[in-house]
């Protein structure tokens, strides 16, 4: 009973210091509390001056193409240019509180190695439907909570009754969004999938589904491994396999299949080529940290350099990606600061998810799985044989277009294979 009280003690004192910098009215109680989103103006103001007042490089001739080395100057002119003239925060904002329902908690999680107290962010939409069934959407880099915006209603209120609803839970990873960064070293995706689980339990979902794209990808396999009570199928939009010996030596003797050719040579690409943001937020964030905190315009760039090749350009979203898009995704990492964002890249390389510039291995996932693979994604044509390694794949569904935010970009698709796999595997849970 004594320990129970110091434990209650120290948790509410946790709660009340918590806090979410520049957002003065947000509030991490131990049980989720409707929350929207307000952020100072004085911060506002201040971004808006650092844009004003933001210097470009002197770029070079002869690059080819001409984005090599990053977005082009024509990107920072042209972002910088709507951010002075068009941005409207505060129209921003208000939408974002008229679309999402949101919530804030704070979270414990006995089986974490993690002994702190985690403040959470997240959108939950409850379905009308009496036989809905709950479903945890992880988003991941550099997206947000947002990247469930274009798919939550097909989810909640599917177009016939024929189809699976779901109650949708969206939390912000800790240092993402508005769930505040971690304040001790620690915590990566196996922390998060503990607290999600945790987020899951406060709202009463002992089971559920999950789904997730690129760092929900991960956390998904750590939570789904962790909690096989609580978790009764996944599917993934980013289930990476990593290649062994064998496959190389194959891939060499030109003796690979071609799914195996185009998922090698993508992820060979994508760790020589595009790799150089991960390596150094994997191990020097607080560096980088510095200067992208400082400014608003550079992280916007930052972040567009990875969304503009993970973007299929013959599909709606992914050929006119706005400005004003680009402005806000990075102003879900501005407002609080980004360092807590990119440091979760580090703690992903501690726990063997990232090893140098390669991937790492992950925790086998016994219970049913789907895998969804997208054309413009980092990594495509995952052979099911290969998914089969890490976790019992059942079903691979692979789509013509749409990339490495399917929920947001084709998310017709994407609900189509969640209502395809949960639906079938539904009928047999009681």
């Amino acid at each position: 009973m004594f320990s129970k009280l110091i434990t209650l003690t120290l948790l509410s004192g946790v709660v009340r210091s918590a806090s979410l910098p520049n957002v003065p009215g947000a509030v991490f109680g131990p049980s989720p509390s409707p929350f929207e989103l307000e952020v100072g103006p004085g911060f506002i103001a201040n971004v808006y001056d650092r844009v004003l007042h933001a210097r470009a490089p002197i770029p070079i001739d002869g690059l080819s193409p001409a984005d090599t080395d990053g977005p082009e100057l024509s990107d920072f002119n042209k972002v910088r240019d709507f951010w002075l003239h068009e941005y409207d925060w505060n129209r921003t904002q208000q939408s974002i509180n008229e679309k999402f329902k949101q919530f804030t908690t704070t979270v414990e999680s006995p089986q974490s190695n993690y002994s702190h107290p985690v403040p959470l962010h997240f959108v939950h939409h409850q379905s009308p439907r009496t036989d809905a069934f709950p479903l945890l959407f992880i988003h991941g880099w550099p997206g947000s909570f947002l990247e469930v915006e274009h798919i939550i209603d097909r989810l909640t209120n599917p177009p016939n009754s024929s189809l699976p609803a779901f109650h949708v839970v969206a939390p912000s990873i800790p240092g993402f969004g508005f769930s505040p960064a971690p304040q001790y070293a620690g915590y990566g995706p196996l922390e998060a999938a503990h607290s999600f689980n945790s987020l899951m339990a406060q709202l009463n979902y002992t089971k559920y589904l999950i789904n997730g794209g690129d760092f929900g990808g991960v956390i998904l396999r750590y939570q789904a491994n962790a909690y096989p009570e609580n978790v009764v199928s996944a599917l993934s939009n980013f289930w990476v396999t990593r290649p062994n010996a064998t496959d190389y030596a194959r891939f060499a003797a030109n003796t690979t299949t071609p799914d195996e050719t185009r998922y090698l040579s993508a992820m060979n690409s994508f760790v020589t080529e595009s790799s150089g943001y991960r390596f150094v937020q994997q191990t020097q964030p607080l560096s980088l940290a510095y200067s992208l905190a400082d400014s608003p315009l550079g992280f916007a760039l930052w972040i567009w350099a990875l969304i503009r090749h993970s973007l299929d350009p013959t599909t709606a979203v992914g050929s006119s990606f706005s400005a004003q898009e680009i402005i806000t995704w990075s102003m879900m990492y501005t407002i609080q600061g980004p360092y807590g964002g990119l440091r979760f890249y580090k703690e992903n390389r501690r726990e063997g998810s990232f090893e140098g510039f390669g991937f790492g291995t992950l925790p086998y996932v016994s219970q049913p799985v789907a895998i969804s693979e997208f054309p413009h994604d980092i990594l495509f044509d995952l052979p099911l044989d290969w998914a089969q390694r890490d976790g019992n794949v059942q079903a691979r569904y692979v789509h013509t277009h749409g990339g490495h935010f399917a929920a947001y970009e084709v998310p017709e698709l994407l609900a189509q294979d969640l209502w395809t796999w949960f639906g079938s595997l539904l009928q047999n849970v009681a």
